[in-house]
């Protein structure tokens, strides 16, 4: 195996473990209030009110997991190292240091972008 294959296995299984530690427990805390939520609802006769706390946690669940799924699908999760050369790519060319044409990613337009007085 080569060091950049045990590097990626490496931070695989780290990921991993620190996932099946951190995510029970979360799902545990998160599970056992929306439980208490609906015994609420169900149990007390003004218990109308847990409806909206219930919602609420259904909506933004649902609301991350589909972002997290549109992330995946749009493979943002392929190359994280990207955003950072990117964030700095265009800092440079804000600065006036390299032409905006230069840019690997944008299409060739032929004019950069002046320096900062």
């Amino acid at each position: 195996m080569t060091t950049t294959r045990v590097t990626l296995r490496r931070h695989w299984v780290i990921t991993v473990v620190f996932a099946l530690i951190v995510l029970p427990m979360s799902l545990y805390g998160f599970g056992t209030k929306f439980v208490e939520f609906i015994a609420i609802f169900r149990g007390e006769s003004d218990g109308a009110f847990a409806v909206t706390p219930i919602v609420n946690y259904l909506c933004a669940s649902l609301g991350f997991f589909f972002l997290l799924c549109w992330a995946t699908l749009r493979g943002m999760f392929t190359d994280v190292e990207r955003p950072k050369v990117e964030l700095l790519e265009r800092e440079a060319a804000l600065d006036g240091l390299i032409p905006v044409a230069a840019r690997k990613d944008e299409p060739s337009r032929g004019e950069s972008i002046p320096p900062r007085p």
